[in-house]
């Protein structure tokens, strides 16, 4: 919650979550105790120079005993975790917390406040507040917030607060893009298991992925000139600034450089292989040695 001299601290207007985050809330709502309605944690990540916008790149749970009548924090904890992980990641700063509940109530603003505090909050920026509801039997809200005092009473200023929408978007890179299509990929499974495939499967799949892409492009551009489909102005604008990026080479020197990469990766693949089996060798001898 901010401290009424802090208004004129910018107020972010987009928050970033990064995958990473999201997967450790999700196994602390995993991980809580039975009878638990919701678990709460701390929010790492940066802050653009301005102010405007927020990057989620991780999270830890933090112990709190939550009743009818109160509600416990264990601060220590949270001040220890936040050390260990700022040494490890010196970039990742405190911006928030997060609860594996929609439900906004006058506990929400205990908390808020002391996460928006200025001995170990993030004064004199808000905190950001994070919202999940990750009911099996549904898909997966996330909501964000930002503070703002509303009581005018100083004995309750820490519970009254006004909770703000702000936008936010999931981002990953490509690598993380990865991972998260092959966990995507075992939701059709009934055991919920999926294998990792190898890197020649892995090419393939890009390979046929792009091959639909450009067949869908394709198409459309071949409707808008049969003028069967209207054309969009910002689409043409989009594939011709694309296509003047892409290197002007015949398809047989294109298909030489493909073969040559697959080489290198085959030949990357093999070199692992052998050296694996090497250490397997060399593991085997050494335990007969021991016997013997």
């Amino acid at each position: 919650m901010m401290t009424a001299h802090a208004s004129s601290t910018p107020t972010p207007l987009n928050i970033i979550i990064h995958p990473q985050s999201l997967f450790s809330i999700l196994d602390h709502t995993l991980r809580r105790n039975e009878g638990q309605e919701r678990v709460i944690g701390t929010l790492l990540g940066q802050r653009s120079e301005d102010g405007t916008e927020i990057e989620i790149r991780s999270a830890f749970a933090v112990p709190h005993i939550e009743s009818a009548a109160q509600v416990e924090i264990d601060m220590e904890y949270h001040k220890t975790m936040y050390n260990l992980y700022h040494k490890a990641n010196p970039k990742e700063i405190l911006v928030g917390w997060y609860a594996t509940s929609l439900e906004l109530n006058a506990f929400s603003a205990l908390i808020q406040n002391f996460y928006s505090s200025v001995s170990d909050g993030t004064y004199p920026y808000p905190a950001v507040h994070l919202t999940m509801q990750a009911d099996p039997s549904s898909d997966i809200s996330i909501k964000t917030y930002i503070s703002t005092n509303v009581g005018v009473l100083p004995d309750k200023i820490s519970e009254s607060c006004l909770f703000v929408p702000v936008p936010n978007e999931l981002r990953y890179s490509e690598s993380e893009r990865s991972g998260l299509e092959l966990v995507a990929s075992a939701k059709n499974n009934e055991s919920r298991d999926t294998s990792i495939i190898s890197d020649i499967a892995s090419l393939e799949k890009s390979v046929e992925e792009v091959i639909a892409m450009l067949e869908r492009v394709s198409a459309y551009v071949s409707s808008v000139q049969d003028g069967t489909t209207r054309g969009n102005v910002a689409i043409g604008k989009f594939l011709i600034a694309n296509l003047s990026l892409a290197p002007k080479i015949d398809a047989d020197e294109l298909e030489k450089l493909f073969n040559s990469h697959l080489q290198d990766i085959l030949l990357v693949v093999y070199l692992s292989n052998t050296i694996k089996t090497q250490m397997e060798l060399f593991n085997g001898l050494k335990r007969t040695a021991v016997i013997s």
